[in-house]
């Protein structure tokens, strides 16, 4: 699995975990990230059963166990969180941050040991060594309880499920070609966001942040003008289309 430091702070780094070769080809591609502090580490998105041991040994590149502090899900998927069961062997005295909503789901992934922090709809902040990362409501974007984790001193935006792109082989990992990479995004926008309401909200949301990187969980990161192009683009995209085929 290939991981590199992509943006450093004064007192934190953000690290990339991803396009992993090794990885079984029939499940999705996914972008695990990690922020570093002198005495955490902090994993957004862990990844599924099936990634658990790459995972772990790029995240011992950069911590030892014993700072392996922290987990973060945006929400229940299994290419999310599906490894749970695992981390909670290797880290029993760690933290899972994720949505109120979900316990009661993310818990059948196996958890005896890691403390589940549960998020309410309101958001919050999620403070790692002196460093604050603002937890943003995203319900129903895919998921009916889903957050993204916004960096204010870095000005990145970890979104998840959302600016996904669904592209074969091993993408660069930022975009480099706007209006080109619409085409890897569109299915995936359309089908899997169920509500225009949500999605104008979120947009709404996100426009009152000052982003420069946006990194979703699927495909290339938006980096400065590709990230209100992105916002423009998702604004005027109908979405929820399985209602119009299941309604033909």
């Amino acid at each position: 699995m290939h991981s590199e430091a992509l943006w450093q702070g004064k007192r934190h780094k953000w690290i990339i975990c991803g396009r992993d070769t090794g990885k079984p080809q029939k499940i999705i591609d996914t972008n695990q990230y990690m922020v570093r502090t002198d005495r955490r580490l902090l994993i957004l998105e862990p990844g599924g059963i099936e990634l658990f041991s790459a995972m772990l040994a790029c995240a011992l590149d950069w911590a030892p166990i014993h700072e392996i502090t922290d987990l973060f899900a945006s929400h229940q998927d299994p290419d999310i969180i599906s490894s749970l069961g695992l981390w909670d062997q290797a880290l029993p005295k760690a933290r899972l941050h994720a949505p109120w909503l979900w316990e009661g789901f993310i818990r059948h992934f196996g958890m005896s040991h890691i403390e589940y922090v549960a998020l309410p709809d309101e958001g919050g902040v999620l403070e790692l060594d002196g460093v604050n990362l603002q937890l943003i409501p995203a319900h129903y974007m895919h998921s009916s309880g889903n957050f993204n984790v916004y960096d204010p001193e870095l000005k990145i935006l970890m979104s998840g499920d959302i600016g996904a792109s669904l592209e074969p082989g091993q993408p660069p990992l930022f975009v480099e070609n706007f209006k080109e990479h619409t085409r890897y995004m569109e299915l995936f926008h359309k089908r899997w966001m169920p509500s225009n309401t949500a999605k104008n909200d979120w947009v709404s949301r996100v426009r009152r942040l000052d982003i420069k990187y946006m990194a979703p969980q699927h495909g290339r990161i938006f980096k400065d003008d590709d990230v209100g192009r992105f916002l423009d683009w998702l604004e005027q995209l109908e979405v929820g289309s399985a209602l119009r085929t299941a309604n033909r």
